[in-house]
């Protein structure tokens, strides 16, 4: 019974970064290669310890393979990206969000569960490489039958042989480490190309003096709305609430003497990793990986908050995710001020991710940021009351009672948790479309309480939901807004042929979000 365990484990084990991969359990079907050679090896080896590292190695190779392709089908299934191992401090990223969504304690759970589960799996595959090794060794006929596995394993390999679709002699487990290499050597070739566009910057030598004159005077904001994509206004199904606030924020402007112009950028993130999509923004540089934001991070690049700030601006950072100083937010981005969740004074529940509403944000801003009339203001937004698990979600309340903890309380208390909703896909959709038009209708609500002839607000998403909401191969854009009372504002961007209003028009135009930087620069610089 042990005997035929163990054949089962290496007959299926080694397939398991295939299968993970590929998402069908048909890939489970097949001559796993790397379990007829480490048989073949063992049967060779006279020597004992030797006989022990080699099936402990193969045990590692084999979980380190299961854990990259599962990490990577991870990363396609919620980013649309592959997995650099080069990348691997962004798995800490991501246990935050884990814990946000379903505590610190099952997190950590999920973990230990995890480590457990890779350390035991090592174990028992090396045990079983070890028994059946030595039945076969101990039988000359097991040594031919290794000998005719091997055969015929070549020649099914060479041939090109098919089971279910799949192919019949398979190297799974070292395919899956090869292209996790290959995902490196890619990670370099972009940094290499990165430093080149980096050491020609159009706006390294510009003169400070001629920068953004012509919105000299004016408070510019920068709001990124977390997964604002393209499919919360195109969505099948749970996108016409999303619609219906945008047409209904639009008229209201047009009440309150603001236009509004809109269009789309192409994100290099999806489904998360918003601080590469703010630093694309910013640097007007493709930033898709992690290895390429920290290479960033050490460059001089100008950053449209340092082109604020020495045009003379007071620049301010609002991140109300953050919970501890960000030494970048000053060294490289070049705040003059910086707020987290720590400054704002927020008392209430922390909703899912998000730790302050965004209409407790807005309204902070426009009592304490914006009041600030000693010089003009920019100052970037970050509303995340639409970051997933969209549960439980706040509500738009009286601007009187923005500031009153138990309003939020109760609002919290109606929620449902994340393990409940999850359950039903439609309803995550639903729920993700629901907070988008909280953090909408919370940026009118401030734009209606704010008169000021002299405020432009670019409004714009991050990136797109995951795909449990977005759908496969449902694209990188999200939509881009710009807000403002003063015609000037508009004739200066003429050329961008942006369609009026807050609803995008399918047609709109779509620009990669490096090419913002520039473009903005351009318009309103004196150069």
């Amino acid at each position: 019974m042990a005997s035929a365990v163990a054949i089962l484990l290496l007959a299926l084990v080694p397939l398991l970064p295939r299968a993970l991969a590929d998402g069908d359990p048909a890939a489970l079907v097949g001559l796993p290669g790397e379990s007829i050679l480490v048989l073949a090896l063992l049967c060779l080896l006279p020597w004992r310890l030797a006989r022990g590292v080699l099936a402990t190695g193969f045990a590692i190779v084999v979980v380190v393979a299961i854990l990259l392709a599962g990490i990577d089908a991870g990363y396609r299934s919620a980013l649309d990206i592959p997995f650099d191992p080069l990348e691997w401090p962004q798995l800490g990223d991501a246990f935050g969000v884990l814990e946000g969504s379903v505590g610190a304690g099952a997190a950590r759970g999920v973990i230990v569960l995890l480590a457990l589960v890779a350390v035991g799996l090592v174990l028992v595959l090396s045990f079983a490489a070890l028994r059946v090794g030595t039945a076969l060794r101990r039988r000359v006929r097991g040594q031919t039958m290794i000998a005719a596995f091997i055969a015929a394993w070549t020649v099914i390999a060479l041939t090109g042989s098919q089971l279910a679709g799949q192919p019949a002699a398979p190297t799974a487990s070292v395919q899956a480490i090869g292209e996790s290499v290959d995902h490196a050597a890619d990670g370099l070739a972009a940094a290499a190309e990165l430093s080149r566009q980096i050491a020609t910057d159009p706006y390294r030598d510009a003169p400070r003096s001629d920068l953004l004159t012509a919105l000299q005077g004016k408070d510019v904001v920068f709001a990124f709305v977390e997964s604002y994509g393209r499919v919360a206004v195109e969505g099948d199904g749970f996108s016409d609430g999303v619609r219906q606030v945008l047409r209904d924020g639009e008229a209201q402007l047009r009440v309150d003497g603001y236009t509004s112009r809109t269009a789309f950028l192409t994100s290099p993130t999806f489904g998360g990793l918003s601080w590469l999509a703010h630093s694309t923004f910013h640097t007007g540089l493709w930033v898709d990986r992690q290895t390429l934001y920290s290479k960033v991070m050490r460059s001089g690049r100008l950053t449209l908050s340092a082109a604020f700030g020495e045009a003379g601006w007071r620049t301010v950072g609002v991140i109300p995710s953050n919970t501890e100083p960000w030494p970048l937010g000053a060294s490289f981005y070049r705040w003059d001020t910086m707020l987290d969740v720590n400054d704002l004074g927020y008392r209430g529940p922390r909703f899912g991710y998000a730790r302050v509403p965004d209409q407790y944000t807005w309204t902070y801003v426009d009592d304490q940021v914006l009041a600030d009339d000693s010089r003009p203001i920019m100052a970037e937004v970050d509303l995340v009351s639409s970051h997933s698990p969209w549960t439980p979600l706040p509500e738009l309340v009286p601007s009187s009672d923005v500031d009153d903890s138990s309003v939020y309380e109760a609002q919290f208390a109606r929620g449902e948790s994340a393990t409940e909703l999850w359950q039903d896909p439609e309803r995550v959709r639903r729920a993700y479309a629901a907070s988008i038009e909280y953090s909408l209708g919370a940026t009118f609500a401030f734009l209606h309480e704010r008169d000021d002839p002299d405020l432009v607000l670019v409004v714009l998403g991050d990136h797109q939901p995951m795909a449990a909401v977005s759908g496969r191969d449902a694209g990188h854009d999200v939509p881009i807004s710009i807000i403002a009372k003063d015609p000037a504002v508009f004739e200066s961007i003429e050329g961008w042929q942006w369609p009026d209003g807050m609803l995008p028009d399918a047609d709109a135009p779509v620009w990669p979000m490096s090419a913002f930087r520039d473009r903005f620069l351009d318009a309103f610089s004196a150069r």
